[in-house]
């Protein structure tokens, strides 16, 4: 008969559990430290050495490290999918950036039809109130935080989408992005007229979101990834242009 004997878990075991729970879903992040041994131990309602014993396997597993005078936090390594090597070579190709975009253009509409049909209240609500902070920045926000917002809101998407692999993916493809591998994104959040058609383009995402519209959601992600790849493409051309006509400058000037 195919039944084994009941045997408790040790406190450790399900400590273990947890951590890898937040970790695979995403609640606890790469970088993310962790309260204090006492304070930690008090939450679970477990000992610190059970805690502790927990907190050595799941370094054992390269999940968690320990920074001396600093604590414990959940492994840097888990952010970047990529190597070093390769992220390079994907900066050095021009291709690399438009495959980038494409992939994003499938993924993120998979995740926003998603989100639509499976979001919780509570998962709408925090694309809502990250929608606001966009909506509501000041015409002369820094570039480099209106990026940021731009990255939240598609990531509390992916996110809402409850499918642990594709954020994970996702998480590290967006590491690639705000390290400038393939393209530099904070260029069209200079320009107010991209401000405004971007701004236009996440409010159809966010209604159709909170519509619950998934095809409509899926849509008006494919239509904002498709307008970022022609944004993409000027950019290229008019950096080759512009190689070219400082040849010519420095052919008339005689250098």
């Amino acid at each position: 008969m195919p039944f084994r004997p009941v045997t408790s878990e040790k406190l450790s075991s399900a400590v273990v559990r947890q951590v890898e729970e937040l970790i695979l879903r995403g609640i606890l992040s790469p970088g993310k430290r962790l309260p204090s041994e006492r304070e930690l131990a008090e939450r679970l309602g477990v000992s610190r050495p059970s805690l502790r014993d927990a907190i050595a396997q799941l370094q054992e597993r390269g999940l968690l490290s320990a920074k001396a005078s600093a604590g414990v936090f959940v492994s840097d390594s888990l952010e970047s999918g990529f190597s070093p090597a390769l992220a390079e070579l994907f900066a050095r190709h021009d291709e690399a950036a438009i495959d980038y975009i494409a992939f994003r253009r499938d993924m993120e509409g998979l995740a926003a039809e998603r989100a639509a049909r499976l979001a919780s209240d509570t998962d709408l609500a925090v694309i809502s109130a990250i929608f606001t902070k966009i909506k509501d920045a000041p015409d002369n926000q820094p570039a480099d935080q209106a990026a940021a917002l731009d990255a939240q809101f598609h990531m509390a998407i992916i996110e809402a989408s409850h499918n642990v692999v594709m954020l994970h993916m996702m998480r590290a493809m967006y590491d690639l992005l705000r390290g400038g591998v393939f393209y530099n994104r904070q260029i069209m959040f200079k320009q107010q007229t991209k401000r405004a058609e971007l701004m236009d383009q996440h409010r159809a995402i966010h209604d159709a979101l909170m519509a619950r519209d998934a095809p409509a959601a899926r849509a008006a992600v494919e239509t904002h990834l498709t307008y970022v790849e022609r944004a993409l493409l000027d950019q290229q051309r008019t950096a080759r242009h512009e190689d070219v006509a400082r040849q010519r400058l420095d052919q008339e000037l005689g250098n």
